[in-house]
């Protein structure tokens, strides 16, 4: 019995820490990709994205994966969301994203939002 409430706390513990790391942001699509800030013309796959200009840090955050969850929308199209979440790897600079938005692909955008809805919210952390 008491192993198992120390399991139960230790899960309860980590993931409170999980969602306490998760970032609040925005986030946008786009459908160009090369070349890219971080890698020139080498192509990177399609679960990608371009990071705004802070979290860029001059290139620091080239090639680490962050998993993005939709956590509602920024405008009044219906059903922005699409459940789930996506990992996606930093390849580019957004130099016009603002502060928490990441600037994804397509393809990822697609996985977890409407892209009718052209921008929705997020939660973002680093994996």
């Amino acid at each position: 019995m008491k192993m198992n409430v120390v399991l139960l706390l230790g899960l309860v513990i980590t993931s409170l820490a999980s969602t306490a790391s998760a970032i609040a942001g925005t986030a946008t699509y786009y459908t160009v990709y090369v070349p890219s800030a971080c890698y020139g013309n080498a192509q990177q796959g399609t679960l990608i994205a371009a990071a705004n200009p802070s979290l860029y840090n001059n290139g620091a955050a080239c090639g680490r994966r962050y998993r993005v969850t939709c956590t509602g929308g920024t405008n009044q199209v219906p059903n922005p969301c699409r459940g789930g979440s996506v990992t996606v790897k930093i390849v580019d600079l957004c130099p016009g994203c603002g502060a928490n938005q990441l600037d994804l692909s397509q393809e990822a955008f697609s996985k977890i939002g409407n892209p009718d809805a052209g921008r929705i919210k997020i939660d973002y952390t680093q994996v």
